[in-house]
């Protein structure tokens, strides 16, 4: 049986449209997910709808499912929960998420789906992507009790990281951005804010997440003698300057990055990609994630939506797309 489907293309940087085709039943060994909800990454979508990803990062950018080739025509996005009408027994009527774009309907394998525990609702279950990412940055960072640590960026990333941090015992945490406006979702995570010129110095680590050059420099200042920053942020086709004289080499200080494209060396010999998913939903039972989601439309919305959220017009953190029962 077939299924007519609509998905959101990015049909050049700077131009998003719907496109209708049709999908096949789903196989042995295959899931029909009808998509309940979307999360737009607002740093790679964004990066992505823009153009401007990189040439040389064509190939490590491509998301699982996507289709066409950078910079466009191209189906990208990787935060879609959804439920399954069809296929294994045990899966159909479960609420399921899969690193898919935004899509209507999809028919993927079973094994790419990852089922959302009951304690987690739909609406919470996109932001799966980004907790993974701060899960993994931990693993890199290995921040110890009673660390001193600052987050530089307060979006999507940041605030994950943060909101994992606060559960950590006798840890001195600080979200740190420019925007103001960020002190009411740091103290939703239960954080610490400051502006940064503002932010608590004497930092055993400071974990980078504002994307920006200023940020970077901010955090290394942060930072105690022999002190880490753990560079979250993805620059694409951007070059930053540092001040990498200075006091930089006498104090010993160390920039380390951490991408989520690979489980954390720290872990690699004991978990999976799939152990790494599975623990960032278990997380996502806290409803103080829900401070993360700060915009929301229709799926039919997006191609006017996404410029927006690419040139900053539309603030905020992560925005939800919500689809139809059709």
């Amino acid at each position: 049986m077939k299924h007519t489907v609509r998905s959101f293309w990015l049909r050049s940087p700077g131009q998003g449209e719907i496109r209708e085709t049709s999908v096949s039943g789903p196989g042995d060994g295959e899931v029909l997910v009808r998509a309940l909800c979307s999360g737009v990454s607002r740093g790679t979508e964004t990066l992505v709808f823009r153009g401007g990803v990189p040439e040389s990062q064509h190939a490590a950018m491509r998301a699982p499912f996507q289709e066409g080739e950078f910079p466009g025509p191209v189906k990208y996005g990787y935060l879609s929960v959804g439920q399954v009408e069809e296929g294994p027994g045990e899966l159909v009527g479960r609420t399921v998420f899969c690193l898919y774009p935004h899509q209507t309907r999809y028919v993927v394998p079973a094994s790419a789906v990852t089922v959302v525990p009951d304690t987690v609702p739909a609406t919470r279950a996109i932001l799966v992507g980004t907790v993974e990412t701060a899960v993994n940055a931990l693993w890199d960072a290995a921040p110890l009790i009673g660390d001193r640590i600052a987050v530089v960026g307060g979006g999507m990333v940041g605030c994950s990281v943060a909101a994992l941090l606060a559960r950590y015992p006798g840890v001195r945490v600080q979200l740190v951005d420019a925007d103001p406006a960020r002190a009411d979702i740091a103290r939703a995570l239960g954080v610490d804010f400051a502006l940064p010129a503002d932010a608590l110095g004497e930092c055993d680590l400071v974990v980078h997440a504002s994307a920006t050059e200023q940020g970077l420099t901010r955090s290394l200042e942060l930072l105690r003698d022999e002190g880490t920053v753990i560079e979250l942020s993805w620059y694409g086709d951007r070059r930053v300057c540092l001040p990498l004289g200075e006091a930089f080499h006498s104090r010993r200080l160390v920039v380390r990055s951490s991408q989520v494209g690979a489980v954390s060396p720290a872990r690699r010999a004991s978990r999976t990609y799939a152990d790494r998913l599975a623990l960032a939903l278990d997380l996502l039972a806290d409803p103080a994630f829900d401070a993360l989601v700060t915009g929301e439309c229709r799926f039919e919305e997006l191609p006017d939506v996404m410029p927006g959220l690419t040139s900053g017009e539309l603030p905020g953190l992560c925005h939800r797309v919500l689809y139809d029962s059709e």
